[in-house]
C-alpha cells in the first residue's frame, strides 16, 4: 500500500524525491504543485483551531538558528541521541530501539489476529474483554510483549547499551536486509546537524532539532508584551532537523521536517488536568477531520523523559501500522528553569491571585506536519470499483484541506464555452482556490480531479447558454446536480 501512495503522490504532483535529476537524498523530499497547497491547508486548519479559536493562545515564529548554550541548557548537546547498531553482513545501520519496538508490534499484530479470528468465529455473541482475558495465546503473548517491554524501558532509562545488544540476540531479531544476527555493539549517535557561523567559521551553531526552545526562550517577551495572564499558550510552526540514521517509510521520518508545536504554560499544581484537557482535546481536533476514530488511539510512555510527569502519544493507523503521529506533554517547569541557570535571568510569573512568583509549568502539544499529511493521505486513497466495472483512484480528502475546491469544466472548448467557464472560474477564486481545465475528454477530467482530491467538478454545457446553469458533480458519491450559475458559490460552500 505505501508503494502505492508514493506512487500516487508523485504522479499527480504532491510529493517528489528531493534532487531527484541527481539521484535524490535519502529521506529528503519536495513538495510539489499539489502538495504544497494541501500541506498549507493543514498548517492553517491547525493554526486557527490553535489561535483563532482560544482566547489565550498566541502565535510566534522563531528562527532556526539559535544559540548554541540554548542546546546545551535543554539537554540537546548531551543527551540527544539513539542508540545504534550495524549488521556486519548488510552493512547497513539500524536504530536498536526501533529494531526491539518492531518486535513488539508483530507480537502486538499476532494478539490482533488471534482476536478477529475469534470475532469472524463468534459474530455478534463475540466478547472481546473475556476473550482476551482468557485464552492462553493471547495471554501468552501478552505477557511476553509486557516483559520485553519493561526491561527494553529499563534499558533505555539507564543507558544500557550492552543489555539492548544481548536483548537483540536473546530475541534472535535478524536484520531485515542480510537475514544475518551478525550486530555490532550498540553506540550512542547524537542526532543534532552543526554548522559554523561568522565570516571566519568560528563559531558551532546548530540546526533546531526542535521548534519547542524557540517558544521557551521568548517566554517573557511574549508573556509581558501581551500582557498574558496564566494559563496562556504560544503556538508554533517551524522546520527541524534530525540526522536521522534510520530513515523510513517515506515522509513519516525525513532529515528535515516541520512541527506544530503550542507550549501551554499552567499554574503549578494544575498539570495533570491541563494534561488531560489536551489530550482530549488534540483527540477531537484529528477526529474532526472525518478520518474512523478507530484509526487512532492513545499510548502512554513506558519511558518518561526525566523531566516529565506524563507522556502520551496520539497513534495512527498507518499503512506500516500504528505509529505516533502526535506527542502531548507534561513537562514541568524543566526548560524555563534550565533557560533561567544557564542565562542567570529570572523567567518567572507574577501569579496576582496567589500573590507570588513562581516558574510556570507546561503542557506540550506536537505533532509532525509531514506525518499528518501522510496520515491524510493515506487515509484519503481509495480505489474503487465502479457499476460498470470500471475503476478510479479518489482522493476522499477532507474538503476544507483539498488543493483545490472546485475545477470548471467546459464540456468542449469553442462555442463560447470557454468563456463562461472562465468568467465563473475568475468569481469563484476571489473566495475558494478552483482551477481550470479544458484538456481531453470530460471523463478523463473528472478522473483527474478525482485523483487530486477536488470534491466539485463544475460543467459548463450547451444547455448552460439557454438556462444559464452547470452541472455539479460531487467527487465522493458522483452525483451530479444542475445548479443556477449564481448559485454556485452557495452551493459548494454549504457543501
Amino acid at each position: 500500500m505505501l508503494r502505492k501512495l508514493i506512487s500516487h503522490a508523485k504522479e499527480y504532483g504532491f510529493v517528489f524525491p528531493s534532487s531527484e535529476i541527481y539521484e535524490g537524498m535519502a529521506a529528503v523530499y519536495d513538495y510539489g504543485q499539489n502538495g504544497v497547497e494541501l500541506k498549507n491547508n493543514i498548517k492553517q486548519y491547525w493554526w486557527k483551531s490553535m489561535t483563532q479559536f482560544h482566547d489565550n493562545i498566541v502565535g510566534i515564529d522563531s528562527s532556526i538558528f539559535m544559540h548554541p548554550k540554548i542546546w546545551k541548557a535543554s539537554g540537546h548537546v548531551d543527551a540527544f541521541n539513539d542508540p545504534l547498531i550495524d549488521n556486519r553482513d548488510s552493512k547497513k545501520r539500524y536504530r536498536a530501539d526501533v529494531l526491539i519496538e518492531d518486535y513488539i508490534a508483530k507480537i502486538e499484530d499476532r494478539i490482533n489476529k488471534e482476536i478477529a479470528r475469534a470475532e469472524k468465529r463468534y459474530g455478534e455473541a463475540f466478547d472481546r474483554e473475556e476473550f482476551v482475558t482468557t485464552n492462553q495465546r493471547v495471554l501468552d503473548n501478552q505477557a511476553k510483549k509486557e516483559e520485553i517491554n519493561t526491561r527494553y524501558s529499563n534499558m533505555l532509562a539507564e543507558d544500557d547499551l550492552v543489555g539492548l545488544k544481548a536483548l537483540i540476540e536473546e530475541l534472535e531479531i535478524a536484520c531485515p536486509e542480510s537475514g544475518t544476527r551478525n550486530w555490532t555493539e550498540v553506540r550512542q549517535f547524537n542526532l543534532m546537524f552543526s554548522t559554523q557561523m561568522g565570516a571566519l567559521h568560528d563559531s558551532e551553531v546548530y540546526l533546531r532539532p526542535e521548534t519547542a526552545q524557540g517558544i521557551f526562550v521568548n517566554y517573557l517577551n511574549i508573556q509581558k508584551s501581551g500582557r498574558l495572564q496564566i494559563p496562556f499558550g504560544i503556538a508554533q510552526i517551524g522546520k527541524a532537523f534530525r540526522n536521522e540514521i534510520v530513515a523510513r517509510q517515506f515522509i513519516f521520518r525525513m532529515r528535515e521536517f516541520e512541527q506544530m508545536e503550542m507550549q501551554y504554560f499552567i499554574r503549578p499544581g494544575t498539570e495533570k488536568e491541563w494534561f488531560e484537557y489536551w489530550k482530549q482535546e488534540r483527540m477531537k481536533w484529528h477526529q474532526s477531520l472525518g478520518i474512523e476514530a478507530e484509526k487512532f488511539r492513545f499510548k502512554d510512555h513506558e519511558k518518561l523523559a526525566h523531566y516529565a510527569d506524563a507522556a502520551t502519544d496520539i497513534e495512527f493507523l498507518f499503512p506500516f501500522g500504528f505509529r505516533e503521529l502526535e506527542g502531548i506533554h507534561s513537562r514541568g517547569d524543566f526548560d524555563l528553569k534550565q533557560h533561567q541557570e544557564y542565562t542567570g535571568k529570572k523567567i518567572q510569573y507574577y501569579d496576582h491571585e496567589l500573590k507570588e512568583n513562581y516558574i510556570p509549568y507546561v503542557v506540550e502539544t506536537s505533532i509532525g506536519l509531514d506525518r499528518m499529511f501522510l496520515a491524510i493521505f493515506a487515509n484519503s486513497y481509495t480505489e474503487e470499483k465502479l457499476e460498470d466495472g470500471s475503476e478510479r483512484i479518489v482522493l476522499r480528502l477532507p474538503k476544507m484541506l483539498a488543493p483545490y475546491k472546485a475545477a470548471i469544466m467546459p464540456l468542449v472548448r469553442k462555442d463560447g464555452l470557454p468563456e463562461i467557464a472562465r468568467e465563473i472560474t475568475e468569481r469563484l477564486r476571489e473566495t475558494h482556490r478552483v482551477q481550470y481545465d479544458e484538456k481531453d475528454a470530460i471523463g478523463r477530467r473528472y478522473r483527474r480531479q478525482d485523483a487530486i482530491g477536488t470534491p466539485y467538478c463544475i460543467t459548463v454545457d450547451y444547455d448552460s447558454k439557454d438556462d444559464n446553469c452547470v452541472t455539479i458533480r460531487e467527487r465522493d458519491t458522483m452525483n451530479q446536480e444542475r445548479v443556477p450559475i449564481d448559485k454556485i458559490e452557495e452551493y459548494i460552500k454549504l457543501k
